[in-house]
């Protein structure tokens, strides 16, 4: 199936937007599994936990902060990592940044961002609500609101992660990304539908928090009640009226749903046979891949460990189960 204008204009943007970004960006490895497979099964992770800020974050926060004068202060919201991402690239940028975030957020990852001396408001404990409270000040205040995911230049840095997969890996049968606000997986969606049609790109929800996805079944923007999730990263809602609906929509070829034991048994997975720790997000992505594991005999699949910004004491409680 040809892909429509919109996606090849977001694809063509990566590009353009990874040509601005490059010098400043880790380029992150792909793995191969440690796992020992019978048949041609072949699987990597795309490892963004080794990005710097630990997240994949810190493309899309390069990409639209490079496009913005530093003459008008910046605010976001963030359950953490878009936060931490932002407030090291306005470091770099030379931009001020207000970030916005639940009470709920990590510990370490609001730490880590307080240490670079950025303004930050906890507000509410829901990130949905952290993200209308941003929007209000921004109004208010007169800064420039980034958003999270529903941003083309954000969506574009995130879709540098496909560019360099492609290069990586010529040959991908699937890719599994987790999903929050839909901006990883619009950026490489985007990419991938551009460059690899062939490649089947499955979005992982958690089931605890999986607006997105229910806005995606339902082909329209639907209100889905929040629960904990240990993929925090991906917690919260979607704007009404937000870019990566339609772009998500388009680009994903499945939606699979996971539990917190699922998430959680990724994550073991993760550290105990990869030997590699992740956080929640990057283990959902993987619990998807488990649960689709009949569907990937024989094929060459990419997960996306999309960060390593975990709290110690979750982490700890998950794996040592």
């Amino acid at each position: 199936m040809t892909s429509s204008i919109r996606v090849l204009e977001q694809a063509a943007l990566s590009i353009e937007t990874h040509r601005r970004i490059k010098h400043w960006l880790t380029p992150t490895p792909s793995i191969m599994s440690r796992q020992a497979f019978v048949d041609d099964t072949r699987l990597f992770y795309k490892g963004e936990n080794f990005q710097k800020t630990g997240s994949f974050k810190f493309r899309g926060a390069l990409a639209k902060l490079t496009s913005l004068s530093t003459d008008v202060p910046a605010i976001t919201a963030s359950s953490g990592n878009h936060g931490l991402a932002l407030a090291t690239a306005a470091q770099m940028t030379g931009h001020d940044l207000t970030v916005v975030l639940p009470e709920t957020v990590a510990r370490e990852k609001l730490t880590k961002i307080q240490a670079l001396g950025t303004e930050t408001i906890l507000y509410s404990n829901d990130s949905g609500l952290a993200e209308q409270r941003a929007q209000e000040l921004a109004q208010k205040q007169s800064k420039i609101y980034v958003s999270p995911y529903n941003d083309p230049q954000v969506i574009a840095g995130q879709g540098t992660v496909a560019l360099e997969l492609l290069q990586q890996l010529p040959t991908l049968d699937v890719i599994y990304v987790s999903i929050g606000g839909g901006g990883l997986i619009s950026g490489i969606g985007s990419v991938i539908k551009a460059f690899s049609p062939k490649t089947r790109v499955v979005g992982v929800s958690a089931r605890n928090s999986a607006a997105l996805a229910a806005s995606i079944r339902a082909g329209r923007n639907v209100e889905v009640i929040h629960s904990d999730t240990l993929a925090d990263g991906c917690a919260g809602g979607i704007d009404e009226g937000t870019i990566t609906l339609p772009l998500a929509t388009e680009v994903i070829d499945e939606l699979i749903d996971c539990s917190e034991e699922q998430i959680a048994e990724g994550l073991r997975h993760i550290a105990w046979t990869e030997k590699m720790l992740v956080e929640g997000s990057a283990g959902l992505a993987m619990a998807a891949w488990q649960a689709d594991k009949i569907k990937n005999n024989g094929k060459v699949s990419a997960v996306v460990l999309c960060g390593a910004n975990f709290d110690r004491e979750q982490i700890e409680a998950v794996i040592g189960s």
